[in-house]
């Protein structure tokens, strides 16, 4: 009764807001689609959508179509392409996200030799979720995800897979380069350059600014690792780095690492994935590769 193409149809609707442009991305007709859905509803003796004007809304019974739509359909799409990777003679995709911005140069060094081990295997990175990482999980659009705050939920499992202290990064010049440590307060008439992520989720604000109730003079965002340590070697902003992150650059560029307060601020990064998938072989050996003392940042 229930197939697939009703919950194509409901998640479609739900995302371009109309049936019209629905049917368009589904390479249906309007007609047909409109048809297909008054037929499901006569059969389930429920409507989905209740028409208020010229657009749509869900009715409780559709909201539970689209829930169901958005983890059911991801699934199916993830089965077909691995069936149809090992009908090719292929192991499968290896799907990471990243939910730390400077952890690129890090996954590089586990990315190399682990394409050299896994030649059947293929590795995409992806960035940015419809849901946010752990939703990204949840939802089937990534097998991995890195991140430096891992959440615990039921079927997701989290493995800490190297330490870290998160430290102030300034230009060789500036007042903060000489002090064994910076103090919150050093840094209210700076400008704080900071990858595009929320401030609560942030360690310099959490766990070092706000608790003293400091704000920096101006909060600016950059995407970039190399722009942003660009910008600090120029004197125009400090900016929070992971240590091994911040000694890299400090060879080759004019800045160097402070630490935040006198005990500095600890971090771990994590790899997350669903816990009924830790027992996929290639899944496992990039884990377990990341975890390699010789492939952890210095």
């Amino acid at each position: 009764m229930l197939e697939r193409m009703h919950l194509a149809i409901v998640r479609e609707v739900d995302r371009q807001g109309s049936l019209t442009a629905a049917a368009r991305v589904l390479c249906l007709t309007q007609s047909a689609l409109s048809h297909t859905m008054r037929k499901l509803e006569q059969q389930l003796e429920t409507e989905i959508w209740l028409r208020e004007g010229r657009s749509l809304r869900l009715t409780q019974a559709g909201q539970y179509l689209l829930a169901v739509a958005n983890r059911v359909l991801p699934q199916l799409a993830l089965a077909e392409e691995r069936i149809g990777q090992y009908a090719q003679g292929e192991r499968g995709a290896l799907r990471i996200g990243m939910e730390c911005h400077p952890c690129y140069q890090w996954l590089l060094k586990i990315v190399s030799p682990y394409l050299a081990a896994w030649p059947d295997v293929d590795v995409d990175v992806k960035q940015k979720f419809q849901f946010g990482g752990i939703g990204a999980l949840f939802g089937y659009e990534i097998d991995l995800l890195v991140t430096p705050d891992p959440l615990l939920k039921p079927g997701l499992h989290f493995e800490p897979v190297f330490d870290y202290e998160q430290v102030l990064l300034v230009g060789t010049a500036h007042r903060l380069a000489g002090p064994a440590y910076a103090k919150p307060a050093d840094l209210a008439d700076e400008v704080l350059i900071t990858y595009p992520v929320a401030i609560d989720r942030l360690d310099i604000y959490t766990q070092f600014l706000m608790p003293a109730g400091i704000m920096p003079r101006r909060h600016k965002t950059i995407e970039t690792t190399d722009i942003m340590v660009q910008m600090v070697a120029s004197g125009r902003g400090v900016a929070a780095l992971p240590r091994w992150l911040a000694a890299e650059y400090a060879e080759r560029m004019p800045v160097t690492a402070v630490r935040l307060g006198k005990q500095g601020i600890a971090k771990q990064i994590f790899l997350g994935a669903r816990e009924g998938e830790l027992g996929i072989d290639y899944l496992r050996a990039f884990i377990e590769l990341a975890r390699g003392g010789q492939l952890q940042p210095s």
